[in-house]
């Protein structure tokens, strides 16, 4: 069977239409990537997830945005995830709390997603919050770097247990710059040494606990190199791989973002990204731009050994998993 592909796409709502079975067949794709417009309730969705992971041998992996807060994509049938800066403030008070509570919240994410057939969840987020980004805000764990490596290691660590592989995010740091990568081209003036002491600190204590992904951000540090993070070969190739030693997938943010412009069209982008260093790329949100780059884009297929890295551990119903139980317990009594 062909290898897996370096493009992840999405799709348009409840249930595959032909045409997107036809895109998904596609040697070029590697995954999919879920949105709210593609949930109902937890039955719709894991026979929507059966359906994705059947068409193709190795089976696509299957991705979503689920990090709790304002960034959580399945609601009903769900718990509801607070915002990571919750885990922050009770931190801030007790560390040992924000510590179990952070390993308890990853575990609930985690086992509820691998219970309808996804893969893994795009988290946490790396991004030390320097109270100037409102995209990053409260979906970052703290001001400080100690307790966001320390929180994120907790909630990556309920991950795996449940049987998930995590995705740190947005490498090397979103929360010193204004601008929404989404609609802006973000410019972060800093010199790498202040990047270094205070936005690479989590990646570090992460990558050598055995972080399985990590996603560049879309944001310009000029004074490091002129190319964007998620486009840099400075960033991706020398101090990513070389000097942190990440040996997991790197996947691009979504190419379909204005601060992806800086690299021209979506297949240039695409060429670009895989270029300097990432694994998977993803175009969201713009089903034509993604059949030109599947029809356009000369690329070899992904790391499989990278990618199976990212596959889920398949899980047994909910209601039978003590640990999931005793996690939802902590869950709850933290945040009551």
């Amino acid at each position: 069977m062909p290898p897996l592909g370096p493009v992840m796409v999405d799709i348009a709502g409840l249930r595959l239409t032909a045409e997107e079975r036809e895109r998904l067949a596609r040697p070029l794709v590697g995954g999919v990537i879920l949105f709210t417009r593609n949930f109902e309730n937890r039955a719709q969705l894991s026979e929507l997830t059966g359906e994705i992971h059947a068409l193709r041998e190795p089976a696509l992996l299957i991705a979503v945005d689920h990090e709790g807060g304002r960034v959580q994509r399945f609601r009903e049938g769900f718990t509801h995830l607070p915002p990571m800066r919750s885990l922050g403030a009770l931190y801030r008070g007790d560390p040992e709390a924000g510590r179990k509570a952070a390993g308890a919240a990853g575990y609930v994410l985690a086992a509820e997603l691998l219970a309808v057939g996804v893969d893994f969840s795009f988290a946490p987020v790396l991004d030390v919050d320097a109270g100037v980004s409102s995209v990053i805000g409260d979906r970052a764990f703290s001001s400080e770097p100690g307790a966001v490596a320390d929180l994120a290691e907790s909630l990556v660590a309920g991950m795996a247990r449940a049987g998930m592989a995590s995705v740190g995010k947005h490498f090397p740091g979103h929360g010193h710059v204004g601008a929404d990568s989404h609609v802006a081209i973000p410019v972060d003036e800093r010199e790498f040494g202040a990047i270094d002491s205070v936005d690479l600190a989590p990646y570090r204590r992460l990558i050598a606990k055995g972080l399985a992904g990590v996603m560049p951000a879309h944001v310009i540090y000029p004074r490091v190199d002129a190319e964007s993070a998620g486009f840099s070969k400075v960033w991706l190739r020398d101090i990513l791989r070389g000097r942190l030693g990440f040996d997991g997938v790197i996947f691009s943010d979504d190419l379909s973002m204005e601060g992806a412009s800086v690299a021209g069209g979506m297949v240039q982008r695409a060429e670009a990204a895989l270029d300097a260093g990432c694994d998977l790329v993803l175009v969201c949100n713009a089903p034509a731009a993604a059949d030109t780059v599947l029809r356009q884009l000369a690329a070899a297929p992904a790391d499989a050994r990278r990618l199976e890295r990212m596959r889920g551990r398949p899980c047994g119903e909910l209601a039978a998993d003590g640990q999931y139980a005793a996690a939802l317990r902590v869950f709850r009594e933290a945040f009551a």
